[in-house]
C-alpha cells in the first residue's frame, strides 16, 4: 500500500479514537444526573432558613430553641460544601468565629453574626431576645444570599469535585477542632452528617460512573464512610473522641478513596489554581499544598537557576547595604531558620521590636511580618531590603557589590538572562528560594498517614488535647498549624492574647501589633498566627520572644491569655476564659507539638 495512503488512514484512526473518547466522556458526564444534588443543596439551605425562623418565634429560656438551632446547623451542614464554594465570603460569614469584622473598605466594625453568634445566644442565654432576633434575622439574610447562588449556578464536575474536597478539609482541620459549634461541642456528631451528605450526593451523582469503571472502588468508599459514621456514633463525645485513630483510620481511607473516584470518573482535570493539589491522598502529605497559590501570579513557576540562585543570595551579606547582614544573618538554617535570641539582631548588633520568626512553611501564608504589614512573600523581602535597620538597601537600584563575586554574572543570565539594573529579581530569586523550604515529614505526619506506628499515647493523647480540649486548633488549624484558615487559604488571622511585656506576667506587652494599620482599637496587641510546626527547634516564643520554653507557653494559655491575668484586654479573641488543663494534659500538649519537628529538613539544615 502506498506510504502516503497509509499515513493518512493512520491519521484519520487516530482523529476517529480521539473523537470517540470525547465522545464517551461528554456521553459519561451528560448521564450524571447534577440538578439532583443541586436540589439536595437547595432543600438544605431552605430548611436551615426555615429553622432560624423557628427559633425566632421561640423564647430564649425555651428548651425548643436548641433543638431549632441544631437542626437549623445540621440542615446547613448538608447545603455547606456547595453553599460556601459558590460564596466564600458569605458562608465563613454564616459559619465563622463569633467577633467584630472590620471593614477595610469603609472603615466599619460589623457586629459578629452567623451560627456561633447565634449558639453563643442559645447556649449561654447572655442576650436578650431582641438581639437574638436581630443576630438570626442578619443570619437568614446570608442564608437567603447563599440560597440564590445555589438557584443561579449550576452544578458541574469542576464545583462538584472542589466543594467536596474542601469539606473533607473542613471536617480535618475545623470539625475535629470543635471550631464550627465552639460552646455546644457539635461538631463531631456534625462530622457523621457531612459524610453522610458526602454519601449521598455520590450516589445521586458519579455513583453509577465509578461501578461502572470500578465497583470495587465503589463498594470500598461506601464501606469507608459507613465505618467513619460507626465510629462517631460509638464515640460523640467531644472532649473524649480519639482524634488521632479517626483521622488515620477512618478519614485518611475516604480521602484516599475520593481522590482515586476523582480519577476514575475521568470527568475533571484539576488545575494549580488552588491551595489544593488534589492528587495528593490525605491532607498530611509532602504535597498536599500547592505552593504557587501562595506566591505571586509573576514567580508561580520559578526555574531550578532562580532557585539557586536565590539561595546562594539568601546566605550573602553583600545585598545588604553596609555589607554586614544576609538573610541567613536573623534566618539561620542551623536554628530552624531562626535565630534564637527573644528579639532580632539588627545591622548594628543591636536589638530590634520583634522576635525572628521561622521561614520553614512560611509560603504558606496570606500575611507576613508579626503585624501583617506584607501580603505576600515579595513584599516581605522588599521591605527589609528598604529597612533602614537591616538590610538599608534600595528596592530599585541594583548593589554591584554583589558581583564581586564573579559566579553571579553566570547565575543571574542563566535565571533571568542578564544582569539586573535593580534588586527586583535578587528579591524574585530569594522568595523563591524561601518558597522551597517546606516540609510535612514529622514524627506527627508519617504517623498519622499510617506510614509508621511510633506514636506513645502521651503524644497521641496530647494531638487529642490540642485538636479537643486545648482548643488549641482553633486557631492554629490543622494541618498547617498557622492561621491561614482552611478551606480556601485565602487570608491569615490575627489575634489579640494579651502577651506579657515579660515572662513574669505582670505587665501588658506595649506593642500594638496590627493597630498600625487602622488605628482602630479593636486590633490593638493584635498579631498574626504562627505555625507550630517545627516549635520545638524555634525558641524562644511570642512576637516579644519572653517565653524560653514550651511549657510557660502552654500555662499562659491555659490561664486565659492576658484577660485571665488582669490586663485590660476588651478584645481579646481567645475562645476560652481558661482551660483547666491538668499538669499531666499541658505535658501531653507539649509531647505532640515536638512531634512536629520535620526530620527531612532537619537533616537538610544540619548537614
Amino acid at each position: 500500500m502506498n506510504k502516503k495512503i497509509i499515513k493518512t488512514v493512520s491519521l484519520l484512526t487516530l482523529i476517529f479514537l480521539i473523537f470517540s473518547c470525547g465522545q464517551e466522556k461528554s456521553k459519561s458526564i451528560n448521564h450524571i444526573n447534577w440538578e439532583l444534588a443541586r436540589g439536595y443543596y437547595l432543600e438544605n439551605i431552605a430548611l436551615s432558613i426555615s429553622y432560624l425562623d423557628s427559633l425566632k418565634a421561640t423564647d430564649i429560656g425555651n428548651k425548643k430553641s436548641k433543638f431549632y438551632f441544631k437542626q437549623a446547623r445540621i440542615a446547613f451542614k448538608k447545603a455547606e460544601p456547595y453553599a460556601s464554594n459558590l460564596n466564600p465570603e458569605v458562608g465563613h460569614r454564616v459559619n465563622g468565629p463569633a467577633l467584630p469584622v472590620y471593614k477595610e473598605d469603609n472603615g466599619k466594625i460589623l457586629a459578629p453574626v452567623g451560627f456561633q453568634k447565634i449558639e453563643e445566644s442559645v447556649f449561654e442565654k447572655n442576650t436578650t431576645k431582641e438581639r437574638l432576633n436581630q443576630e438570626i434575622h442578619i443570619t437568614k439574610g446570608l442564608l437567603i444570599v447563599l440560597k440564590k447562588g445555589i438557584e443561579k449556578r449550576a452544578l458541574n464536575p469542576q464545583r462538584f469535585f472542589i466543594s467536596t474536597h474542601q469539606q473533607l478539609m473542613r471536617v480535618v482541620s475545623l470539625a475535629m477542632a470543635g471550631f464550627d459549634t465552639p460552646i455546644s461541642q457539635l461538631s463531631i456528631k456534625e462530622t457523621a452528617i457531612s459524610l453522610a451528605s458526602l454519601q449521598y450526593v455520590y450516589s445521586a451523582t458519579i455513583s453509577n460512573l465509578i461501578l461502572k469503571k470500578n465497583s470495587k472502588l465503589n463498594n470500598e468508599f461506601n464501606t469507608n464512610i459507613d465505618k467513619a459514621i460507626k465510629y462517631i456514633h460509638n464515640n460523640p463525645n467531644f472532649i473524649d473522641f480519639d482524634r488521632f485513630t479517626f483521622i488515620r483510620d477512618y478519614l485518611n481511607p475516604i480521602t484516599r478513596n475520593w481522590v482515586d473516584i476523582r480519577k476514575t470518573s475521568d470527568i475533571w482535570t484539576p488545575t494549580e489554581r488552588y491551595p489544593f493539589n488534589f492528587d495528593a491522598p490525605t491532607f498530611f502529605e509532602d504535597n498536599t499544598f500547592n505552593t504557587k497559590y501562595f506566591v505571586h501570579n509573576n514567580d508561580r513557576n520559578p526555574t531550578k537557576d532562580q532557585i539557586a540562585l536565590g539561595k546562594k543570595l539568601f546566605f550573602d551579606k553583600n545585598i545588604s547595604k553596609n555589607g554586614t547582614m544576609a538573610c541567613a544573618t536573623c534566618h539561620n538554617p542551623e536554628k530552624a531558620y531562626t535565630d534564637g535570641f527573644a528579639l532580632g539582631q539588627d545591622n548594628t548588633g543591636n536589638r530590634m521590636q520583634r522576635n525572628t520568626p521561622t521561614l520553614l512553611n512560611s509560603i504558606f501564608q496570606k500575611s507576613y511580618f508579626w503585624d501583617g504589614r506584607a501580603e505576600t512573600i515579595i513584599g516581605q523581602i522588599g521591605l527589609v531590603f528598604t529597612n533602614k535597620k537591616e538590610f538599608n538597601s534600595d528596592v530599585h537600584r541594583f548593589s554591584n557589590a554583589i558581583l564581586k563575586d564573579s559566579t553571579y554574572t553566570k547565575l543571574f543570565k542563566q535565571a533571568y538572562g542578564k544582569i539586573p539594573r535593580q534588586n527586583k529579581e535578587v528579591i524574585r530569586a530569594l522568595a523563591s528560594y524561601v518558597a522551597t523550604l517546606n516540609g510535612f515529614n514529622s514524627k506527627f505526619d508519617r504517623n498519622i498517614r499510617d506510614e509508621e506506628r511510633t506514636f506513645t499515647n502521651q503524644e497521641k493523647r496530647g494531638f487529642n488535647i490540642f485538636m479537643g480540649k486545648g482548643l488549641c486548633a482553633t486557631c492554629h488549624f490543622l494541618p498547617l498549624t498557622n492561621g491561614t484558615v482552611p478551606p480556601f487559604f485565602t487570608e491569615t488571622e490575627k489575634e489579640v492574647i494579651g502577651v506579657p511585656e515579660t515572662a513574669e506576667n505582670k505587665k501588658l506587652d506595649n506593642d500594638l501589633g496590627f493597630y498600625w494599620k487602622f488605628n482602630e482599637a479593636l486590633h490593638k496587641g493584635m498579631f498574626k498566627t504562627p505555625t507550630i510546626r517545627n516549635i520545638a527547634l524555634t525558641a524562644p516564643y511570642m512576637h516579644n520572644g519572653i517565653y524560653k520554653s514550651l511549657e510557660q507557653v502552654v500555662e499562659f494559655y491555659n490561664k486565659g491569655g492576658g484577660a485571665a491575668l488582669s490586663f485590660n484586654l476588651p478584645h481579646q479573641t481567645l475562645p476560652f476564659s481558661n482551660l483547666n488543663l491538668s499538669e499531666n494534659e499541658q505535658k501531653a500538649i507539649i509531647a505532640f507539638m515536638e512531634t512536629l519537628t520535620d526530620n527531612k529538613l532537619r537533616l537538610t539544615y544540619t548537614n
